[in-house]
């Protein structure tokens, strides 16, 4: 009776069903307001936001009032007048709820203006955006917005400076992307004075294209790394796995996850070697350096996982389709892949601070978000985030048109109705947008249309930086677009284009644009992102989706498909059956995602809050007399000493240094030993033991050995280290910090067997809901 009782109670509560009818009667005083407002000139609207800083509450009365100001203020600035719709959406995220409304529907101004509504009640905001370039481009659209409401609004970049990033950070509304603010959060993190830290106290975050950020890139870790020895790459290992054979040398899983050598391969490899025995204790370094170069060779693709440009190896984000700026493999793994395409090996070094995307957000008081497609996994919102979802309705009801699935029995045959489905809709002058699912389809695909003389502009991750341009224009009559995942593109795409808006109804005749996907992708979040680029504000439009039961994903997700019906002479099929294999086969990949997603947070949680703990002792020890305080109790006569020969001051910036280099490196030390026990930890799973509880048997105890060895190095230290007018003299110990750092974003870790154990447990689930045993 209980079950049944939660079962009703999460169907009347579900996540995505927040109210919005109170706001939607607000919206009535918000426009008896606006009447009134625009009779005022800059300044005095101005005043009037800055009479809402005084206010003693935020409640409606309030809110009305400054949904008023800044329709007004975004009339006057921009030229556009908010529609009660992007008001809805403003009131909902100074509701602390994550917002969907559809493409077109004018997000970056309602996030503006809830920014603004959140730092006219005195607490500073965070914007992430999902790069550099719309973090800068939407601070400065919506820049003379906040300044008629008084509010203060800058950006951090790569570029940024650290005076840029502090004068940023002191704003009331700082943009950024979300991977540059976790860094600067990281840097903070290793600074010894006060003065040298450029964020403060985070309070309230706004999150762009929050499904991407929160749900697929909530597991990808940010990376500060110290200098160390240069990658300790090894190419004659790379020059033999060149020439091993699949099958004959090395086996794959059927997943495309893992590799590992055959017995004859492991025989030639220890030949070529010079007759070494890789599987002894002596050799077990060139046993982690052939299995990472087979790892490169075998299962890590050039266009695809990765591509080369200027002589590097950069990484494709494959939520976005584009170049994933400082994202690195584990330095082994790095290190393979420059092997294999025969580059020079970068710098490598060791982890001195780590944070998680979902680390990151959860150090704020207040989360909000928007995006257009929340409501697909508002459960995992709540479940991760405890937030909730509040669904906009559209200014103008979508009038698009959207397929059912085109189904082919082989990719090639699929690829084939694609150009052909191309060059008819093109040469009535209909714009196409296609959107595929990696850099080697989009160029493929832009060479069949070039044979079909058809020609077509490609965005993908080597092209990005002109992305904002080709993507404005991909509504121009005639336009034919290839894109790599249209996830955060983040510009709107308007029938007729910008060049010739005038073509507006004449695109709009032919039907608008139409939208095409070469195959599902692993969430039908992203099938959907990819339609809603079509269809905005009203406009009529188009889309289809193609699919193979040949394509990977159904290949790896659903290897029993087959087709209910044989194809007609084209491979086209046309049954039900098939249709059901590539939406299983999309179901068991969202699945294993989220597995992936709750067993990363389950090891993560725990490393956050020991990581959350030794930061706050690290923020007395830089800020207050604690390290002078704990040396004196540790080191009694020595300290003494000390303090009868030199100046106070001089002394306590000499305990603050010790004590925060011994923290500093006792922690890189910690995060070294839980990243090993982390690797090997599948292991023990193999022994009838639960992972994460031995995970945590391990963690606690080592953790709480650390501030005493931190006291006890300090100590030591202080005994023998020489103290000047600067402090103490650490690197005449040998004491280093790091002469260079840099971050990166570990993009995925191949050696872990998360995804292994998530796609087991979802294929479990599924065979027990099919064969009724579900309990």
């Amino acid at each position: 009776m209980r079950r049944v009782k939660n079962r009703f109670s999460r169907f009347m509560d579900r996540p995505a069903t927040v109210d919005i009818s109170r706001y939607k009667e607000l919206l009535k005083s918000v426009e008896w307001r606006e009447a009134k407002i625009e009779k005022l000139d800059d300044a005095e609207l101005t005043e009037a936001a800055a009479r809402l800083r005084d206010a003693d509450s935020f409640g409606e009365k309030e809110l009305a009032e400054l949904s008023a100001l800044g329709r007004e203020a975004a009339r006057r600035a921009l030229d556009e007048r908010p529609y009660d719709v992007q008001l809805l959406g403003t009131m909902e995220l100074l509701a602390g709820h994550v917002v969907q409304m559809a493409t077109g529907e004018g997000k970056t101004l309602a996030g503006a203006l809830a920014a603004a509504g959140y730092a006219i009640q005195g607490r500073p905001v965070h914007v992430m955006s999902v790069n550099d370039y719309l973090a800068r481009r939407d601070a400065e659209w919506m820049g003379p917005v906040y300044e008629l409401l008084g509010v203060t609004v800058a950006w951090v970049g790569q570029t940024s400076t650290p005076e840029e990033r502090c004068a940023a950070y002191s704003a009331d509304v700082t943009y950024g992307s979300v991977s540059e603010i976790g860094f600067d959060v990281l840097r903070d993190r290793l600074c010894t004075e006060p003065a040298d830290m450029v964020g403060r106290e985070p309070d309230v975050v706004l999150v762009d294209e929050a499904d991407s950020v929160l749900i697929d890139e909530a597991k990808v870790p940010l990376v500060l790394a110290g200098s160390s020895d240069d990658a300790q790459t090894d190419p004659e290992v790379a020059k033999i796995v060149r020439t091993l054979r699949p099958g004959a040398h090395y086996e794959r899983d059927e997943d495309g996850r893992n590799a590992w050598l055959t017995t004859r391969g492991a025989k030639m490899v220890e030949k070529a070697l010079g007759g070494v025995d890789l599987y002894s204790g002596e050799h077990s370094d060139r046993l982690a350096a052939v299995n990472a170069a087979l790892h490169a060779h075998a299962l890590l693709e050039r266009d695809v996982d990765y591509i080369v440009r200027d002589g590097k190896v950069h990484l494709i984000n494959s939520s976005r389709g584009r170049i994933a700026l400082r994202q690195r493999w584990p330095d082994g793994l790095q290190a393979a892949v420059e092997a294999k395409e025969r580059l020079r090996p970068t710098e490598s070094g060791e982890v001195l601070d780590s944070i998680s995307v979902q680390g990151l957000i959860s150090r704020y008081r207040t989360v909000c978000g928007m995006t257009g497609t929340a409501s697909a996994v508002a459960e995992q919102l709540r479940e991760f985030y405890e937030l909730r979802v509040a669904v906009i309705p559209p200014n103008k009801p979508c009038v698009r048109e959207d397929e059912a699935d085109r189904l082919y029995d082989t990719v090639e045959n699929k690829e084939k109705a694609i150009v052909a489905e191309i060059a008819e809709t093109h040469a009535a002058g209909r714009p196409i947008l296609i959107g595929t699912r990696d850099v080697a389809e989009s160029e493929r695909l832009a060479k069949m249309l070039a044979e079909a003389d058809v020609q077509c502009v490609v965005l993908n991750a080597k092209n990005d930086a002109q992305e904002a341009a080709i993507v404005a224009e991909a509504g121009a009559h005639g336009a034919v677009t290839v894109s790599t995942q249209m996830a955060g593109r983040g510009t709107d795409i308007r029938l007729g284009g910008t060049a010739t808006p005038s073509d507006h109804d004449k695109v709009a005749e032919l039907g608008g644009l139409l939208v095409i996907g070469t195959g599902r992708y692993q969430s039908s979040r992203l099938d959907d992102q990819l339609r809603g680029r079509s269809g905005r504000q009203g406009d009529p439009g188009g889309s289809v989706m193609f699919a193979s039961l040949a394509d990977d994903q159904v290949v790896q997700y659903a290897p029993d498909a087959t087709a209910g019906d044989a194809p007609d002479d084209d491979g086209r099929l046309d049954d039900p059956t098939t249709q059901r294999f590539v939406d299983h086969a999309q179901k068991v990949a969202e699945g294993v995602q989220l597995e992936i997603h709750r067993n990363t947070w389950r090891y993560t949680r725990l490393i956050e809050h020991q990581r959350k703990v030794l930061l706050e002792y690290r923020d007395e020890l830089l800020r207050t007399d604690l390290a002078s305080t704990e040396l004196a109790a540790v080191t009694g006569e020595r300290w003494e000493s000390l303090t009868e020969s030199h100046d106070d001051e001089v002394l306590e910036r000499a305990a603050r240094q010790i004590m925060l280099y011994h923290l500093d490196e006792r922690w890189t030390e910690h995060l070294a030993f839980l990243a090993d026990v982390r690797e090997s930890i599948h292991l023990r799973a193999l022994a009838k033991e639960t992972p994460i509880d031995e995970f945590h048997r391990t963690a606690i105890p080592e953790f709480r050995k650390i501030a005493d060895e931190i006291a006890e190095r300090a100590a030591k230290t202080l005994e023998k280290v020489e103290i000047t007018a600067a402090g103490a003299d650490l690197e005449a110990e040998g004491l280093r910090r790091p002469s260079a750092t840099w971050t990166y974003m570990v993009h995925d870790n191949p050696f872990d067997t998360d995804a292994e154990q998530a796609l087991q447990r979802v294929r479990t689930v599924i065979k027990k809901v099919r064969g009724g045993t579900r309990r």
